[in-house]
């Protein structure tokens, strides 16, 4: 069933206030989500989408303003109250318990029970197949969540919510972790689940999604709401400047700089954790993009360079000598620098600033004696802070404070400062918003211009075709095909990726 224009929308939020610590940050918004429609709600970091779903999900109460369902005012003063009346939702930052199973998070409070009051391990497990089996993902449900892939949690963490039978569906950036075929099946499932009646609710940094999936958009900026209009309406043009305020031409501004010297020269390199007879060479000032579908062995060969998974086998040199890190430590002082796929796990100390973040890779330059010199470390910090455009807050505040943008770019700082010569991005732009995205793209554009190598790993294909100077096709530990990325679109990129029928063999690899 679907809402009419003439009928009260399922939910309605109206002129929705909200402070904190005297920040506003909403500034009198309304917004609606009608059955069967997918509603997306757009907006830098900072412009209050996230602390408008966190009212109508019952995390925050609203300083102002009401909230409808069906018509009638609610109230909510906690999370349960607001699934009690059908609302579910799938925030950024991961809800599971990681030493629990699958089984375990997705019916984690409501698991079903046997009339001796035990729980039903048996109907648990079929239940959790069946909630997996519209993901058309293969995850055993005793599987514990802290040894799957950030991929497969976002996936467990998509299932949880769809679990509860809502009649509102919320997702914040459900796809940050997904690669193109897992984002695919996602958006194909919340088309169906539409047309079963349900309302979603869709927030994505990734417009070429809310392009194919919305029915309506609403951008919000500052705290204000910009606009709401039918997606038929629109242009993706005209969605980058409601939410940037400017026009924004060119989404990837890519400069080459690539000189024939190589940086980095790999010769058949295996490792313990699934990476198979790899070549490939990378020259200063290149970026050398790897696709490859999530699973790959994309980021395997990441761990591999970057010292943190054992050598079976080949060899590395790095500007012409041979060289084997057995740690990152070992990487690191040999100008190898990383930036993991999760950073809030792996790439960031939320209880530092952001001058600490940075200078933690060459420590012993902040050293006074044996004593860490607070005044060096703040002007380092203040300098990189400046040249990466971070805001000025970091200086003072923890990282955990910060956007996602900014906290990614200090990592980026962190390298930075410690002079590498290769740096490994893993999912640099996961989960930023656009202008944040343009930052790093010409931090990237900074970093080639200086003579600095870049590994890109990207699941968002368009950026990795588009940024990269050359493209690496990555399949089970292997890599298939390295082509110009001019010469490989989306498409052929997909299709060697997931070993579809396109004719003919894969090409080999090559460079």
């Amino acid at each position: 069933m679907m809402d009419t224009p003439t009928s009260p929308p399922l939910w309605e939020l109206r002129d929705i206030k909200k402070s904190f610590y005297g920040t506003q940050a909403l500034k009198g918004v309304s917004f609606t989500a009608r059955r069967g429609e997918i509603h997306a709600l757009l907006g830098e970091n900072g412009s209050g989408k996230s602390t408008l779903i966190k009212c109508l999900a019952g995390v925050h109460q609203p300083d102002s303003g009401e909230m409808l369902l069906n018509g009638r005012p609610v109230t909510f003063h906690h999370p349960m109250e607001a699934r009690a009346h059908g609302v579910a939702t799938i925030f950024q930052e991961f809800s599971l318990v990681p030493t629990l199973t699958v089984a375990e998070n997705i019916f984690l409070g409501r698991q079903p029970r046997r009339s001796t009051r035990l729980i039903d391990w048996d109907t648990m497990r079929v239940e959790t197949a069946r909630v997996l089996q519209p993901l058309e993902i293969q995850l055993d449900p005793e599987a514990i969540v802290k040894n799957l892939s950030v991929a497969e949690q976002q996936l467990v963490e998509i299932a949880k919510a769809i679990s509860l039978e809502s009649t509102l569906l919320i997702m914040d950036e459900p796809t940050a972790a997904l690669g193109l075929a897992e984002t695919e099946r996602l958006l194909r499932l919340i088309k169906r689940l539409a047309a079963q009646g349900k309302a979603v609710v869709y927030i994505s940094h990734r417009l070429d999604e809310v392009f194919e999936v919305a029915d309506i958009v609403t951008v919000l900026k500052d705290g204000n709401r910009i606009a709401t209009r039918p997606i038929h309406e629109l242009k993706m043009g005209d969605v980058v400047k409601m939410m940037v305020g400017v026009d924004i031409e060119q989404h990837y501004p890519k400069i080459h700089h690539t000189n024939p010297t190589p940086c980095l020269e790999v010769e058949g390199l295996s490792t313990a954790n699934g990476v198979h007879d790899v070549s490939f060479t990378i020259n200063a000032g290149e970026v050398f993009g790897l696709g490859g579908m999530v699973g790959s062995g994309r980021t395997e060969i990441a761990r591999a360079l970057f010292g943190l998974d054992r050598w079976t086998a080949g060899k590395v040199r790095l500007f012409g000598r041979e060289v084997q890190f057995k740690s990152p430590a070992e990487a690191i002082n040999n100008g190898v620098g990383l930036i993991p796929e999760n950073r809030k796990a792996d790439g960031l100390f939320f209880n530092f600033e952001a001058p600490r973040n940075i200078t933690i890779s060459r420590l012993a330059e902040m050293l006074r004696g044996p004593f860490l010199n607070p005044m060096r470390e703040m002007q380092a910090g203040q300098q990189y802070v400046s040249k990466l455009s971070i805001t000025p807050t970091a200086l003072e505040k923890s990282v955990k404070f910060l956007s996602g943008g900014n906290q990614q770019k200090v990592v980026i700082a962190r390298w930075l400062f410690s002079q590498a010569r290769l740096l490994i991005l893993d999912e640099p732009t996961q989960g930023i918003d656009v202008g944040a995205k343009l930052d790093v793209y010409h931090v990237i554009n900074e970093l080639t211009g200086l003579g600095i190598s870049i590994l890109l790993i990207s699941s968002d294909y368009p950026e990795l075709l588009a940024m990269s100077d050359r493209v690496a096709v990555v399949r089970d530990g292997h890599i298939l095909h390295i082509a110009e990325a001019g010469r490989l679109n989306e498409y052929e990129l997909l299709a060697i990726a997931s070993g579809a029928e396109t004719g003919s063999q894969p090409p080999t690899a090559a460079g």
